[in-house]
């Protein structure tokens, strides 16, 4: 595949994981959707979804990894080649960026609305994760610990001699990861939201930033780091864990 088969790929995938995931999110908050109040098992399986159509979209052009963190973890076990990976993870970004517009778009009535209540609702946790107790050291263990669950059934399932170029190409794998990613939401992601993603958590978080929603609260940027560094630690502990073990 080219650079720019892996830059296209990445975009489009990543942009309509973040349509589902942060689309989700709007719809179970946000008043006058009518999914409001639908609860956490809703946003779990919507983000389910959304990798797998974005993974399945992705995937004849760049394999569908849709997470940074998932690219370090596919070279450091020596599947996907580092020079490559600036591409994966410039058209992860961009596909964040782009999807999380979309979803401002799509509920954009929803979003003005929310502006007009007495007690407006602050809208960074529709785009980015925010954690319950506001502890870094905590934090960043819960993401790197989560991510590590993400990475090694994933590498289980495409990595080593199974593996071609990216999860997409493996079929049935791509169903079960998205599965795999429900089951993180609903038994991991009560702490912190479960980032898992950098791209999925920063780009959003700079949308949100950018936008004009109005009423639409702080973005926290002191927490930022936190799910950039704890996905990309955790995928690399998984990756040399299959590779020690497997």
């Amino acid at each position: 595949m080219s650079n720019a088969d892996i830059f296209v790929g990445e975009f489009i995938g990543t942009a309509i994981l973040i349509l589902f995931g942060a689309g989700v999110c709007a719809a179970v908050t946000l008043k006058g959707s009518k999914a409001r109040g639908a609860g956490w098992v809703v946003i779990a399986f919507g983000w389910g979804f959304g990798v797998l159509a974005g993974a399945y979209t992705a995937a004849p052009l760049s394999g569908g990894h849709l997470n940074p963190a998932v690219t370090v973890g596919f070279a450091v076990e020596g599947s996907t080649k580092w020079e490559d990976v600036p591409f994966y993870v410039l058209g992860q970004f961009a596909g964040a960026i782009i999807g999380a517009v979309l979803c401002w778009l799509l509920y954009l009535g929803q979003f003005n609305l929310n502006a007009e209540e007495e007690e407006s609702i602050e809208t960074l946790g529709i785009f980015s994760t925010r954690p319950e107790i506001n502890n870094p050291v905590q934090n960043l263990i819960t993401e790197i610990i989560a991510t590590v669950a993400l990475m090694l059934p994933i590498l289980a399932m495409v990595g080593g001699d199974k593996h071609v170029a990216g999860i997409g190409d493996a079929g049935l794998p791509v169903l079960l990861i998205a599965l795999l990613v429900v089951g993180i939401g609903l038994s991991l992601g009560g702490p912190t939201g479960y980032a898992i993603n950098p791209a999925r958590d920063l780009g959003p978080r700079l949308t949100h930033a950018l936008l004009p929603i109005p009423n639409k609260g702080t973005s926290e940027w002191g927490y930022s780091w936190v799910p950039v560094a704890g996905p990309i630690v955790g995928a690399v502990i998984g990756a040399l864990i299959y590779n020690a073990a497997f």
